[in-house]
């Protein structure tokens, strides 16, 4: 895998790495295209997740927002609360055997159908443009019906 990774870690997880000696940092923290980061936040993890090509995750989460932004995910669980995502495509079920993740993920980075098969599932979770159309609704509600005058007013 020639493409450098991101790996922002939740509050809890990075706590244990460092009550642990930071074992992740030791393997992982000197590999140049590797960047372990801490917790990010949303405006944070949205931007990372734009300039991503896949996501990697345990978080339900993030098996919801990444869809939105064409990302395919791999689940690093046994099970999932977000089956929908499997069941459309969006994210595959990985596990959490080390050489199935390694696999699932140098298919994706290797085969361009593959790819494309889950970046451009349709999501399950919406397309993330319904604060658009609400604000469209309401628009198009007040443009029909004048402000209601209340007595005295």
């Amino acid at each position: 895998m020639g493409k450098p990774q991101s790996a922002p870690l939740h509050s809890p997880l990075f706590l244990q790495l460092l009550a642990f000696g930071g074992s992740l940092r030791a393997i992982l923290g000197d590999h140049e295209r590797v960047f372990l980061t801490e917790p990010l936040d949303y405006v944070e993890l949205v931007a990372a997740m734009q300039r991503c090509y896949l996501v990697m995750t345990d978080s339900g989460g993030l098996q919801e927002e990444a869809p939105s932004l064409g990302k395919p995910v791999l689940v690093l669980r046994k099970t999932t609360e977000r089956p929908e995502a499997i069941a459309a495509g969006t994210g595959k079920l990985v596990g959490t055997d080390p050489e199935q993740m390694v696999r699932a993920a140098s298919l994706l980075l290797s085969d361009s159908v593959a790819y494309q098969g889950m970046a451009n599932a349709i999501n399950p979770f919406g397309d993330g443009r319904a604060a658009e159309r609400i604000v469209k609704i309401v628009e198009d509600y007040f443009a029909c019906n004048p402000p209601i005058r209340l007595i005295g007013q």
